[in-house]
């Protein structure tokens, strides 16, 4: 089948699929490098991930260490991109779809489930709730008393100045996530070049008040440390950490790669992106963390409280505003998008991508995400879990398209009539599920006394083995591939 799908949308409609998970056209792809190259930079730098960072300096690795492991770990985040959206930049497909083409149309559900609804959805409220914390803090700045707005009233376990930010900010979420990619572009195209400006400003400041950059880099970090790595198993921990961050958007990328003028294209701009973020991110959050921790004396681990601190108004105001901006374009890039689109894959003939976003909206405030924030070990427990989860997905996927399909996809057979499957179709890939639920499994082992090497190398111990255990299946199960298994 020619990856350039001519045919028209009413095809597809007849066939029981809406407009929103239809492959799209070639006018349709219309995202350069540049658009590529933009997408993900606002992801990079946001509150949850300078938190991050201060936690790597607990590693027992040095500041010089910390910034090179940060940039080895922003090469591999960009493969991953890269390498899991060739389907989409392709054929055009989106993740629902790629989904489908791995695990069947009645297998791809609960991956589905797992990344678009219980993820997306759940990050999108918790990314809100960080972001609103950082809009207090603005808005305090600016209306002294802001914070004490209602004394100890509780609204849904929210301070009154709490809940006014959170709605706020999730307003502003919604509008993104509601305008989909389009207004994703223009957001970031004025995002960028803030980001370089303000985060670069933040860093010669971190610089400047700790004495210069030597001084950064000699700061020792050994009293402070809890666990103390060897420096190879250190960089593997936090690439680890990084990419788990990243395994949401790592799985469901074709959302964005399917608009893709070409794979050059999303390859050259998703890797470029990645890179060039993590290098600014890697130079900033050491110096503006450890520079502050030289100034006040004491080690300095939250950027807000850091920044709160200072004497300008305006410097405030821009530091925060940039990082508030950067937690919008996270939180659309991985999570209501996503969210949408599978919600709308679920349902397609009842929810559209619009739909989607008003729905997976609405149960973000439902299930009140700042209870999950009360505990921050949950948080992180969280993040673990779904990274360890979604870690075999993608090995799946990437196995299952490279090597047993060879990247060739029959996409009349993948949007096949929904009212008259055709004959030998596989509707759920067994060995996809087993190789992904021993994968999952084999990540939980982390969680057994004397194995939490494991737990510390969790995407990548299940990505290889939910990978090598499914081309074992496939090679040694009964029968070959064949198209009309997809």
């Amino acid at each position: 089948m020619n990856r350039i799908d001519n045919r028209p949308t009413s095809f597809y409609e007849q066939r029981g699929y809406n407009r929103d998970i239809m492959p799209k056209t070639p006018e349709q792809r219309n995202f350069s490098t540049f658009n590529y190259f933009t997408l993900w930079m606002g992801a990079v730098h946001n509150i949850p991930n300078y938190t991050a960072v201060g936690g790597f300096l607990l590693l027992g690795l040095s500041p010089l260490q910390i910034m090179i492991a940060l940039v080895i770990s922003s090469v591999a985040i960009g493969i991953l991109l890269a390498a899991n959206g060739y389907a989409g930049s392709k054929y055009g497909i989106p993740f629902a779809m790629h989904l489908r083409l791995t695990y069947g149309d009645m297998g791809a559900k609960l991956p589905g489930i797992l990344r678009g609804v219980v993820a997306g959805i759940a990050w999108f409220g918790l990314q809100t709730y960080a972001g609103a914390l950082a809009l207090i803090v603005l808005l305090d700045k600016l209306f002294p008393g802001f914070s004490n707005i209602g004394g100890d009233g509780k609204f849904l376990g929210l301070t009154a100045s709490a809940a006014i930010a959170f709605f706020i900010f999730w307003l502003i979420n919604f509008a993104i996530g509601f305008g989909g990619g389009s207004i994703l572009n223009k957001f970031t195209a004025v995002l960028n070049p803030l980001i370089y400006i303000i985060f670069g400003g933040m860093a010669i400041w971190g610089v400047k008040v700790g004495g210069g950059f030597s001084n950064i880099l000699a700061y020792d970090l050994t009293s402070n440390t809890h666990a103390s790595y060897p420096v190879i198993l250190g960089f593997l921990v936090v690439m680890n950490s990084l990419i788990a961050v990243w395994a949401a958007p790592g799985a469901s990328v074709a959302d964005f790669t399917q608009s893709a003028k070409s794979t050059k294209a999303q390859v050259v701009g998703q890797i470029g992106s990645v890179v060039v973020a993590h290098i600014l991110f890697a130079i900033s959050s050491v110096c503006i963390l450890i520079g502050a921790s030289i100034f006040s004396g004491k080690q300095e681990w939250n950027i807000l409280y850091i920044i709160g601190k200072w004497d300008s108004l305006v410097a405030i105001v821009f530091a925060i505003g940039v990082l508030l901006m950067t937690t919008i374009s996270t939180n659309a890039t991985s999570n209501i998008i996503p969210a949408a689109y599978q919600l709308s894959a679920l349902l397609p003939k009842v929810i559209t991508y619009k739909r989607g976003v008003i729905i997976a909206a609405v149960i973000s405030v439902i299930i009140m995400p700042w209870k999950m924030m009360e505990n921050s070990e949950s948080i992180f427990m969280f993040l673990n879990l779904i990274g360890a989860i979604l870690g075999p997905v993608a090995g799946v996927m990437i196995a299952h398209f490279y090597r047993v399909i060879h990247t060739e996809v029959d996409l009349d057979r993948l949007y096949f009539d929904t009212n008259n499957p055709p004959a030998g179709l596989e509707r759920l890939n067994k060995k996809a599920y087993i190789a992904t639920i021993v994968g999952v499994i084999v990540s939980f082992l982390g969680f057994i006394p004397g194995l939490k090497v494991i737990s510390d190398l969790s995407w990548f111990i299940g990505f290889i083995t939910a990978a090598v255990l499914y081309l074992i299946l496939k090679k040694f199960g009964k029968g070959q591939v064949k198209q009309h298994e997809i």
